[in-house]
């Protein structure tokens, strides 16, 4: 499941992952979001959130990640992932040339660091 969160400014697109995350979830909350943001804004900031509940994706919802961040890499101004799921930082490591300059990984303990650097 893929919640979108709130109390951020608009600039700012942001979700948390939890349990096995579909492509359907991309579908009805991830994109949605992120394609009214594209329409009013030339760039945006991403805060996800992959807490202790995420299960695991499907191979839907790799392929989406895939696109979103790709298919808009050069609207993307910064990118807060923040977990601590290791294979998932590794893995936005590895991707890191594929996208924006300010991306960074955060642990769950610093999600409030997280948030202030993805706004500031």
């Amino acid at each position: 499941m893929i919640e979108v969160l709130e109390g951020f400014p608009e600039t700012v697109v942001a979700f948390a992952a939890k349990g096995r995350v579909t492509r359907r979830d991309y579908d009805e909350a991830l994109l949605p979001a992120v394609e009214t943001a594209l329409r009013r804004h030339d760039k945006l900031r991403l805060y996800y959130e992959l807490g202790p509940e995420l299960t695991g994706f499907d191979a839907g919802a790799m392929w989406e990640d895939f696109k979103v961040g790709v298919g808009h890499w050069s609207r993307w101004e910064r990118v807060a992932v923040v977990t601590d799921v290791a294979w998932i930082g590794h893995a936005v490591n590895a991707f890191r040339f594929m996208m924006p300059d300010q991306v960074r990984v955060f642990a769950m303990a610093q999600a409030a660091e997280a948030r202030a650097w993805v706004v500031g």
